[in-house]
């Protein structure tokens, strides 16, 4: 029995979203080999308010605070996970593991086909992680515009291009 339970997100869920992922993201600022790299601002709340009132973000609970969550959204037949974040107090219990599984349950309940996002291919928390979970590294942006121009945001704000990766699973 694990100590947290997952739920789909509530509104009220906003803030602790932006709050978890800014506490995750010192992760990426501590990682030696991103020194000099910038990370992108955390999402805001209003954004996640308007990201959960769609249906498809799920949240990681212990005793009702939120520790993790994991932000996504439609993309024709695919879901887009935006954000999968975990308190870094939280890490290291299959908190992520868990609230990716219950994504891509939930995703292929939906009818959806796929599960996609865009990372670090070389840091172990990103690209390995999800290669572990049935990801594969996307080669053929075709019908799936949003990928490339999420590269082409990452990029633009600074990410190293050798670094980063589009991703997907497949549901099936």
């Amino acid at each position: 029995m694990s100590d947290f339970s997952i739920r789909l997100a509530r509104r009220e869920d906003a803030e602790a979203f932006h709050a978890v992922e800014e506490d995750a993201a010192g992760l990426l600022r501590e990682e030696p080999s991103l020194a000099g790299i910038p990370v992108p601002p955390s999402t805001s709340a209003e954004e996640y308010r308007t990201t959960i009132a769609r249906g498809q973000c799920l949240a990681a609970t212990v005793s009702e605070d939120v520790v993790g969550f994991a932000a996504a959204g439609r993309v024709g037949r695919e879901l887009h996970l935006h954000e999968l974040s975990v308190a870094r107090a939280h890490q290291g219990k299959r908190i992520g593991a868990t609230l990716l599984t219950a994504l891509k349950i939930d995703a292929a309940n939906s009818g959806l086909r796929a599960i996609t996002l865009n990372t670090y291919r070389d840091i172990a928390w990103n690209g390995p992680f999800y290669a572990r979970h049935g990801f594969v590294e996307v080669e053929n942006f075709e019908g799936r515009d949003h990928l490339a121009q999420s590269l082409k945001d990452a990029i633009a704000f600074g990410l190293p291009a050798e670094r980063r990766c589009a991703m997907i699973c497949f549901l099936d």
